[in-house]
């Protein structure tokens, strides 16, 4: 009897999985095995919104298994003495798993690699499980990735991914021990708005979203009120989702606003890209300023709070809080306003998100931040958005500051964006700061640093 292991990581899904399926191709028994890997604590990975989201996708995954005759394989401690102790006791001959692209990942297939050396169990990385194009794959003619989106998605676009793997019929699993699930409900600390994780709950939302909502995302990607956008990345970074079957269905919709969608997908893929070939700019500048940045904790305690006196800011600061998520134009304006109206260090910014964010991996987190900075791949890195502009801009009525800010819930739709503006009876009972700082002071101590 022959058998693989199939080492799951950021592809928690039994569709679209080549590592799954390669694994069952060639083994007449496999081993569905989940380490929860003590390293992770070490990376921030194991915060409470995410570990309880990964609760639901190993339940979930266990659960789908069971239905075909499987189950899942759960050890706890270091990664690679869990895989090369359930290769002995199986006498497996193949180690499978999603390639990754942090730092992190790349070690860890180095250790597995090295510990499987001396047996006759052999490692097998599969690209294109986690992003729908690998890291490598697309690569501009004198460099070893590329810089710019735009000739970037070009040539994604062109090169089209990957067919659609089925989900297995049947699971054989080799007979071995394995530890409990940790329930979600063991979870503390966890945002109280979080999504359900899971391959159900991701299919479904995938469903939904191309039945109603992807048709019209051009238009209204950025309608931060109504919230017009997929919800589904949180499911692509805990791979419930397959990115390449979520292009493959979007595509077939056919609307410009799938077309708007599925680019957005490319820039996940592209950022996944820079981080592979340059696994440094999860904790340094891609491209340096020169930047001596602030350190002012008032400041950053108000950002980190959502009490700055701007209220799309701190709307968007305290969906963070209670969602574990935030709209992305959300994202956008709260990191500019960290970075360049108070000019704090990214990094700052950064490690707040993926403290709470149940979507936060380190490519798309660390390389939209930097984006943010203007010390990544923008081609405009001393772009500021003010917050308020972009208020009355993409929360016109502002239906989205009234939902996170109860203490504006009153206030005059003239003022919602800017309520330092209110008078008399309109101000009395409004506990809400003033601004932490002048935008026009902020603006001239940036660009004076940046010597814009």
């Amino acid at each position: 009897m022959t058998v693989s292991i199939v080492l799951f990581t950021s592809d928690l899904r039994l569709h679209d999985n080549p590592a799954l399926r390669a694994a069952q191709r060639e083994a007449d028994r496999i081993v569905p095995l989940f380490v929860y890997d003590e390293g992770l604590r070490s990376t921030g990975f194991a915060v409470p919104n995410r570990l309880a989201f990964l609760a639901d996708c190993l339940a979930d995954l266990d659960a789908g298994l069971r239905k075909r005759g499987g189950r899942l394989v759960v050890r706890s401690g270091d990664v690679v003495d869990q895989v090369h102790r359930v290769a002995r006791e199986t006498g497996a001959t193949r180690v499978h798993v999603a390639a990754g692209v942090s730092r992190y990942a790349t070690r860890r297939e180095e250790r597995l690699r090295a510990a499987l050396g001396d047996t006759d169990c052999r490692l097998v990385v599969h690209d294109a499980v986690v992003t729908a194009v690998a890291p490598g794959e697309l690569l501009p003619a004198g460099n070893d990735h590329y810089a710019v989106f735009t000739p970037y998605f070009r040539r994604w676009a062109a090169a089209g991914v990957r067919d659609v793997l089925a989900a297995p019929r049947t699971v054989r699993v080799a007979d071995v021990t394995s530890e409990q699930v940790l329930p979600r409900s063991e979870i503390g600390g966890v945002s109280p708005g979080l999504d359900a994780g899971g391959e159900d709950a991701g299919r479904r939302r995938l469903r939904s979203w191309l039945s109603g909502g992807v048709a019209g995302y051009e238009d209204g990607h950025d309608d931060i009120a109504g919230d017009a956008t997929s919800r589904l990345s949180p499911h692509l970074h805990f791979g419930t989702l397959s990115a390449a079957e979520v292009i493959r269905e979007a595509s077939r919709e056919g609307s410009s606003g799938a077309q708007a969608f599925i680019r957005q997908l490319a820039w996940r893929d592209f950022h996944h890209q820079v981080l592979a070939a340059r696994p440094d700019a999860a904790a340094r500048d891609y491209r340096s300023r020169g930047d001596r940045w602030r350190t002012n904790e008032k400041e950053t305690t108000a950002w980190l709070e959502g009490r700055t006196g701007y209220p799309f800011v701190d709307a968007a600061m305290r969906q963070l809080r209670h969602e574990g998520w935030m709209h992305n134009r959300g994202r956008m304006v709260v990191a500019s306003f960290l970075t360049k109206t108070l000019y704090v260090d990214w990094r700052v910014g950064a490690r707040h998100f993926l403290s709470l964010l149940v979507d936060g991996d380190v490519a798309n987190n660390q390389m939209n931040w930097q984006w943010a900075a203007g010390t990544g791949t923008d081609t405009r890195p001393n772009r500021v958005l003010n917050p308020v502009i972009q208020g009355k801009r993409f929360d016109p009525g502002g239906s989205y500051v009234r939902r996170w800010l109860p203490e504006l819930a009153d206030v005059p739709d003239r003022c919602v964006h800017e309520p330092w503006k209110l008078e008399g009876l309109d101000r009395a009972g409004v506990d809400y700061p003033d601004p932490i700082v002048e935008l026009a002071e902020g603006r001239a101590r940036f660009e004076q640093a940046r010597g814009a």
